[in-house]
């Protein structure tokens, strides 16, 4: 009965979704997200969007797991990163200000192609880990809702795969949009009710969650608040979803719609971290990266709102990183004429290598961010002395930045690895993450004040 409930709900909104889709493609809406009557999208069209593309089910289920393991302190720690929200709005106001059209614009006027391949390698790799992890999600969920069915995990990946794709190819960053609205309102209230529930429900203590220390203890959880921390500036730049919706209305709605999707996506990951936390505070065993615990611990019902909420947040997230991947493929690197049919063919692409990859095999689901996000941080010292502080930076400081982030983020992965742990401390992964993200910001600062001379 809760397979079919999962199931019905989550189809229905994909009905929905498909139905709310624009019926006519024009190559302006399916690049650049401007309506049929050739307008940019209103204050809280790209509000939703920006928080319903953000709060996607790869980070609720993080902000879950992490406070179960590590309290407060792990949902506090992965809150951090929606900090992106007002350094993003920063950087956009400031490349905006000074005429560039998006950060390739202002990579490329200073950096050269050189400098636009490396940043465009970096979000590249972004989308593709968007689209596979939010697809891993979805394999998870019907996994546990479907235990009896092997071929379950396999099938519901290849099946939200296929309908994400069909109204994603039609429409582009115009569909989108308008699907996030539909789909973020749909989340808001199942999301809502599940978390009245949670607070009302007798077990429930708000002082206890907030004090929790999670069932590993709280310092891994503030060891990765730090991480947050030093990599909140250049995140956001890296990610296209979000950079790309920095462009499309005016200064002015762009800059209000950041501060409101900082607050609203905020609150959701935090309050989705406390099911996480009550999950260790009632001493619920982990299972199947918390379903099979909540499916233990709650009601059906409000399992039911759970698993949906993720549904529909991978859903919305598959649809924008399909339409950043199609302006990346197509008017950054050119590989393709600017047409709908140029479009769709690079969303089709990074569909296959995405879903692939998330049948193939994968590591933990914050690996994901810890990676991207370790690479993303050559672009601290570089915004901060080229963007902010209005230096010219030469193209070797650039290059030894990049490669100083990308070492770091492959010295991570490959943390297992002999190469690797003879050269991080012994500690916990998460220890050695902020050694990386340390080492990666003083080789990156040095290089580029070294490089750096006035304007």
């Amino acid at each position: 009965m809760q397979a079919m409930a999962i199931i019905g709900l989550f189809g229905l909104v994909i009905l929905c979704s498909l139905l709310v889709a624009p019926r006519r493609a024009t190559i302006e809406g399916f690049f650049s997200g401007t309506g049929a009557d050739g307008r940019a999208p209103g204050l809280w069209v790209l509000v939703l969007s920006q928080v319903t593309t953000w709060i996607f089910a790869r980070s609720l289920m993080n902000s879950a797991i992490l406070g179960y393991f590590y309290g407060i302190w792990g949902t506090l720690a992965y809150a951090a990163y929606y900090g992106s929200f007002l350094t993003g709005g920063y950087i956009v106001g400031r490349l905006r200000a000074g005429g560039a059209g998006s950060v390739q614009d202002w990579l490329g006027a200073r950096f050269g192609a050189t400098g636009k391949a490396c940043y465009n390698l970096v979000i590249g790799l972004r989308l593709l880990s968007e689209v596979f992890a939010n697809l891993l999600v979805v394999g998870l969920i019907f996994a546990a809702a479907l235990p009896e069915m092997g071929v379950a995990r396999d099938a519901s990946i290849l099946i939200v795969a296929v309908l994400g794709l069909a109204y994603s190819a039609w429409g582009g960053l115009s569909a989108a949009l308008r699907t996030d609205v539909l789909q973020m309102v749909v989340f808001l209230m199942v999301f809502m009710a599940a978390f009245v529930a949670l607070i009302v429900s007798p077990g429930f203590h708000l002082g206890a969650v907030l004090t929790a220390p999670g069932t590993s203890g709280a310092w891994n959880g503030q060891v990765l608040l730090v991480v947050a921390l030093l990599q909140v500036f250049s995140y956001p730049a890296h990610d296209p979803v979000m950079m790309d919706r920095g462009f499309i209305a005016d200064p002015e709605t762009t800059r209000r719609s950041f501060l409101h999707a900082f607050w609203i996506s905020t609150l959701c990951i935090i309050g989705f971290g406390f099911f996480g936390i009550q999950a260790g505070l009632v001493g619920a065993e982990y299972e199947g990266e918390l379903i099979g615990t909540w499916a233990a611990m709650f009601p059906a019902w409000l399992f039911v709102a759970l698993l949906v909420s993720l549904l529909i947040s991978a859903l919305s997230t598959l649809d924008s990183a399909l339409a950043s991947a199609a302006r990346l493929v197509v008017d950054e690197l050119r590989l393709g004429r600017r047409s709908l049919a140029g479009g769709r063919v690079a969303m089709v692409a990074f569909m296959v290598l995405g879903t692939g990859l998330t049948l193939w095999g994968n590591q933990t689901l914050f690996d994901a961010v810890a990676i991207s996000g370790t690479a993303s941080m050559f672009l601290t010292p570089i915004l901060i002395v080229g963007l902010v502080m209005g230096r010219q930076i030469a193209l070797w400081s650039y290059l030894v930045a990049f490669g100083a982030a990308m070492f770091g983020a492959v010295l991570y992965f490959a943390r297992g690895a002999d190469w690797a742990m003879a050269l991080l401390p012994e500690a916990h992964k998460y220890e050695q993450l902020l050694v990386i993200c340390i080492g990666v910001l003083i080789a990156g600062f040095a290089s580029v004040i070294a490089g750096a001379r006035r304007a």
